[in-house]
């Protein structure tokens, strides 16, 4: 018999929904919220609301879009945590109420798990998904850290940030430069028309494989505040070449600790995951230097980086087949590691 999993996402400001029969993907739908670009960021309150509004048609449109019936799903899965403590209340309690009108089981799904076990979504069944062990680059707006994956229930963090994520980094800088939030993906657009060598930030000189972007984001913040005063239109002078340069910054920090831990623990296959995944530079990076080092290189699609139930769904699917379930008592938690 087949199983077939539905996964709920909603830890942050994406509605998503998604079905999966047997490890591969028959349907992933996601409402994105733009109330909160006026903002400037995630206003939780209003995240949670728009939760409650999308949560029914996007699990209805995700389950019609897969083909099948809601008496035919095996399990629901959801994201417990990490996350906001009202937008997990709206999926955990959604996911409890179908549970008991279905009579069908529920698997809680660390939403940093979810991220990791992204490259195991398949559409078809000869897709390509790592072998275990590798290491996994979990990069996002709340998360930096480096991950050696035994199984899908063996992960250990090797390295993360003491303070600042990476992509805190890119969006308040991001912010500084006048760029609509989030910033992250306005930076990684004007840095393909930049001179990435034109300025220099600050690194941080951090032991062992913790990450630090708060030095970078101060020295960032300094420079652009003594360049305003010589020059009031310096910004939009040189945003391209800001971005870039910032964009480099931030990608050799992150190579610095992923070198050193690829070479300690002598993996062969290399994976990034999260928002920050979807980064061009990011991108080519990894695979440069998978491919100089001879590793294999998992990079996602970018539909599989930002926030989505696909991969809370193919996390699940692994949970129930060795019956890993959720008591109706769990409740959920905004800040957890891995």
């Amino acid at each position: 018999m087949s199983v077939i999993i539905l996964g709920i996402e909603s830890s942050c400001d994406d509605t998503s929904a998604a079905v999966i029969k047997d490890g591969l993907l028959l349907s992933n739908v996601i409402a994105s919220q733009s109330v909160h670009e006026e903002y400037g960021g995630v206003v939780p309150e209003l995240a949670s609301r728009a939760h409650q509004q999308n949560i029914v048609p996007v699990v209805d449109t995700a389950i019609k879009r897969a083909g099948i019936s809601k008496e035919d799903l095996s399990a629901i899965a959801f994201t417990r945590g990490p996350g906001l403590l009202g937008s997990l209340l709206v999926g955990t309690s959604f996911a409890k109420g179908l549970s008991l009108g279905l009579r069908k089981p529920i698997v809680d799904v660390n939403h940093l798990h979810g991220h990791v076990l992204s490259h195991f979504i398949r559409r078809e069944d000869n897709d390509e998904v790592p072998e275990y062990p590798f290491i996994c680059l979990l990069i996002s707006g709340g998360n930096s850290q480096i991950v050696l994956v035994r199984n899908y229930n063996d992960m250990e963090v090797l390295g993360q940030t003491i303070d600042d994520a990476a992509g805190e980094a890119f969006d308040k800088c991001a912010k500084v430069m006048g760029l609509p939030y989030p910033g992250g993906p306005h930076i990684d657009r004007l840095a393909a028309e930049g001179d990435a060598s034109k300025f220099k930030f600050a690194k941080p000189h951090i032991p062992g494989y913790d990450y630090s972007f708060s030095g970078l984001k101060t020295s960032f913040l300094y420079m652009l505040r003594d360049a305003k005063k010589l020059d009031p239109d310096f910004i939009e002078k040189n945003k391209a070449d800001l971005a870039a340069s910032l964009q480099r910054t931030i990608i050799e920090i992150l190579l610095d600790k992923l070198k050193k831990a690829v070479a300690d623990t002598g993996v062969k296959q290399v994976a990034i995951g999260g928002g920050v995944s979807a980064n061009s530079g990011v991108r080519q990076a990894i695979a440069d230097f998978c491919a100089q080092c001879r590793l294999k290189a998992f990079i996602p699609e970018r539909a599989f980086t930002t926030d989505n139930a696909a991969m809370v769904a193919i996390a699940g699917y692994y949970k129930y087949l060795t019956g890993d379930f959720c008591h109706y008592d769990a409740v959920p938690y905004a800040r957890v590691t891995i």
